[in-house]
Order: C-alpha cells, then sequence, then structure tokens
C-alpha cells in the first residue's frame, strides 16, 4: 500500500514522502495514528499543491532576507555606552542592545537572535557584524561604538 507521510518518522521517511508498506502494517499503525494517509489520487494531487505552496512561500522569503541585506549594507547603528577610567569601555555591547538601538534609529525591527556577535563588543570603534536573515542569507551591519555622554 502506497503511504503519504504527514509528518518526520524516524524510521519511515520525512513529511511528504511517498513510501511503500504492507497492509497491516498501514492499517494498523500508520493510518489510525496519523502518521500518514493513503496515496489516491486526490491526495497525491492535494501534496503537489502543498509543495508549490511551500516552495513559493521559500521563495518569497529568501527575495525577501536578500532585499534586507541590501538594505542593511548601508546602514549603521551607533551605540553608545558607558566609558571607565582612562577612556575603556564599562562594560560591552549585547545583541539586544545592537536590536534596540537599530529599531530607535532606522524604525527597522531587527531580531536580537539573528545578530551574530562573534565575540562581545568591548571596545569602541566601528565593527562589521553579520546578520544571519535567512539559513543561506547572511548580511552585514555597521555598527559604531561611541562612549555614553
Amino acid at each position: 500500500m502506497k503511504i503519504i507521510l504527514l509528518q518526520d518518522e524516524k524510521k519511515l521517511g520525512k513529511k511528504g514522502d511517498v513510501i511503500e508498506a504492507s497492509d497491516g502494517f498501514a492499517r494498523n499503525y500508520i493510518l489510525p495514528k496519523k502518521i500518514g494517509i493513503e496515496a489516491t489520487a486526490k491526495n497525491m494531487n492535494e501534496l503537489k499543491l502543498q509543495k508549490a505552496n511551500s516552495d513559493k512561500l521559500a521563495r518569497e522569503q529568501m527575495e525577501a532576507a536578500k532585499a534586507l541585506a541590501t538594505e542593511l549594507e548601508d546602514k549603521q547603528v551607533v551605540v553608545k555606552i558607558k566609558a571607565g577610567e582612562g577612556g575603556k569601555a564599562f562594560g560591552s555591547v549585547s545583541s539586544k542592545e545592537i536590536a534596540t538601538a537599530f529599531k530607535e534609529q532606522h524604525d527597522l525591527e531587527l531580531d536580537k537572535k539573528k545578530i551574530q556577535l562573534p565575540e562581545s563588543l568591548k571596545n569602541f570603534g566601528t565593527f562589521e557584524v553579520p546578520i544571519k536573515l535567512h539559513p543561506q542569507v547572511t548580511g552585514k551591519l555597521i555598527v559604531k561604538v561611541t562612549e555614553k555622554e
């Protein structure tokens, strides 16, 4: 019996895969637990439509991430932190502070989890920080750390 999997199953396959299972296994295990459905013509057509829709959504997300990456290239964010003795930075700049400053200065949301700081920014100066916008798209943001007056 041919089955379309509705969810990832360790020993059977991934969601959307069409597998061949014995009649007893399909009737007694896969169908009652709603792990999969029978691969009829109607269900196969629905699977094709769902795959086409998910591919379209993935392309749109990729395009949006690329557009945001190009938009970030010409922007910079200024983060002000306290200075300790001798003009050294007191503390460090976190990804949350960068995201908050970016929202205030450019009125755009930037998820703090997407900001990938290689190490904490503990010095004054200008830094190039990578931002993971999509699994295949990484943008760069210029972060300028200055002294708070």
